[in-house]
């Protein structure tokens, strides 16, 4: 049986439009927490984030449009995969509600 989801919302700072709240539902968290595996739900919006960890994303359902520092952006949609790498900083402009499969990997610093 699955976990249930957790709701959580982004700090005020960080939303730039709409109200990207979201659900995480971790199926697997490793005993020393540097590898996680779960379920992430965000409603329409768009969001500035900072990846502290290295993370392997495939999309499930919607469309999100993720733009890095430097501009360039790339959009997603279900069926898609991609791995964010430690570091990342940009925004998710979440276009269509998203649901992914994701595993990270990292402390998170």
């Amino acid at each position: 049986m699955q976990p249930p989801a957790e709701p959580y919302a982004w700090p005020r700072s960080h939303i730039l439009s709409g109200n990207p709240v979201q659900t995480a539902t971790y199926i697997y968290t490793s005993p020393d927490n540097l590898f996680a595996a779960g379920i992430w739900t965000c409603e329409v919006g768009k969001f500035r984030i900072d990846f502290g960890r290295a993370e392997f994303i495939q999309i499930l359902e919607g469309v999100v449009i993720v733009t890095d520092a430097e501009g360039t952006a790339k959009t997603y949609r279900a069926g898609d995969a991609f791995v964010t790498p430690k570091g990342f900083s940009g925004t998710w402009d979440v276009i269509e509600p998203i649901k992914k499969h994701f595993t990270w990997y990292g402390s998170g610093e």
